[in-house]
This record gives structure tokens, C-alpha cells and sequence, in this order.
């Protein structure tokens, strides 16, 4: 395998987990290689694709609703591979998943609480300069009355379990895989989830898990 076949694969792997610092080295190294732009954005953009794919097929698993989760990118994040992989597991498992996409301003996390009552709310962040976000979406929340109302769980590339304690939110989720166990735990795994739809999910576990060791 050349090193430019190797570049697209680590590219795929990293934008999947939603590894910043890696993806922009390999970007990078890429360029000095000579190699074409737009060979680099389709190696980077080919797990967003998959994602589209498998959205159909697992919602058609015969999973039933066991909770309501609204999820973002937050305000000055367009990152969105990482939340997108979030949002195909959780609702894989059977919740009911409200995406706000990204650069998410906490006015409309506040909007969304109110109108769908969720049981957890999810922000995502992957640059360090968006993480003070997470600060201020609860700040909004309590500021709406609704923070108590709610599990606040945080994630993203640079995010760290001491980070999340330290603004305020109920939970820190490293990857997709955990962010989907926690949220059935804290709903109490009521998932009703037919054979198929276990199956699927626990695939795409171990997909997220092995791509992660690298």
C-alpha cells in the first residue's frame, strides 16, 4: 500500500472519530505529497456518506422509542462527522433523536427543550475554542428554567471528563459507543429493541471501537 492509500484510510479513520489534530496533519502531509484536493475532501467526507446510508437501515430495524435526545454541534462548530455517528447509534438504539446540526447558538438548544421535552441534551464540540460553549448553553438553561429538567451530556475531540465536571454538565461520553451506553442506562435501557436492531448496533459498536485502536 502506497503512502497516499494510506493517508486516505487513516483520513476516513480519524474523521470518523472526530480527531482534529490528526485529520489536519494528514491533510497537510497529503499537500506536500502532491496529492489532489479534492481526492483529500472525498477521503475525509466518505464516512459522512456512509452515515446517510445506514440512517435508513437501522431506523427500519423495528427499534421503539425509549427516550427523546436533542443534540448539536455547538455555536462556532461546523464539525459535525462525530455528532452524525452520535445521532445513527442513538437512534439505533431506539431514541427518539432531535439533530440541531452545528454552529448551534444556546438560544436554540433553550427552543428545543421547550418544545420536545427531551431526556437528555447532548453538545458537541471539537475545537478548544468552542468548548467555553458548553458553559454557556447551561447557563441558558438554567437562565429558562430548564436545567434541571434535563441530563446534559458533553462530547467531542478535545473535550476530557474534568472538563465537563468543571462546567457544570451530568455527563462526558469520549466516543459514540459510550455516549449511546450512558443514555440507555440513564433511561433505564427500556429499548424493546427487535434482534435485528441489537445486532446492528452492537456492529457498529465494534466498528467505532476497532477503528479507534487504530
Amino acid at each position: 500500500m502506497s503512502r497516499e492509500e494510506e493517508i486516505r484510510a487513516e483520513l476516513f479513520e480519524h474523521t470518523l472519530n472526530g480527531h482534529a489534530p490528526e485529520v489536519k496533519a494528514l491533510t497537510e502531509e497529503a499537500l506536500s505529497l502532491g496529492m489532489d484536493p479534492m481526492d483529500i475532501l472525498i477521503a475525509a467526507r466518505a464516512m459522512q456518506g456512509a452515515l446517510v446510508i445506514l440512517r435508513p437501515l437501522i431506523a427500519e430495524t423495528g427499534a421503539k422509542p425509549v427516550g427523546r435526545y436533542v443534540i448539536g454541534t455547538v455555536k462556532g462548530d461546523i464539525h459535525d462527522i462525530g455528532k452524525n455517528l452520535c445521532v445513527i447509534m442513538l437512534e439505533g438504539a431506539g431514541f427518539e433523536v432531535y439533530d440541531l446540526g452545528v454552529n448551534t447558538p444556546p438560544e436554540k438548544f433553550v427552543e428545543a427543550v421547550q418544545k420536545h421535552e427531551p431526556d437528555i441534551v447532548g453538545f458537541s464540540a471539537f475545537l478548544t475554542t468552542t468548548m467555553p460553549m458548553f458553559k454557556a448553553n447551561i447557563d441558558a438553561l438554567t437562565k429558562a428554567g430548564l436545567r434541571d429538567k434535563v441530563h446534559i451530556a458533553v462530547g467531542g475531540a478535545p473535550v476530557t471528563q474534568e472538563y465537563a465536571k468543571h462546567v457544570g454538565a451530568d455527563s462526558y461520553a469520549p466516543d459514540a459507543s459510550m455516549a449511546t451506553r450512558m443514555a440507555k442506562e440513564l433511561v433505564g435501557d427500556r429499548s424493546g429493541q427487535s434482534q435485528g436492531a441489537q445486532a446492528l448496533e452492537q456492529a457498529v459498536m465494534k466498528i467505532d471501537e476497532t477503528l479507534r485502536k487504530g
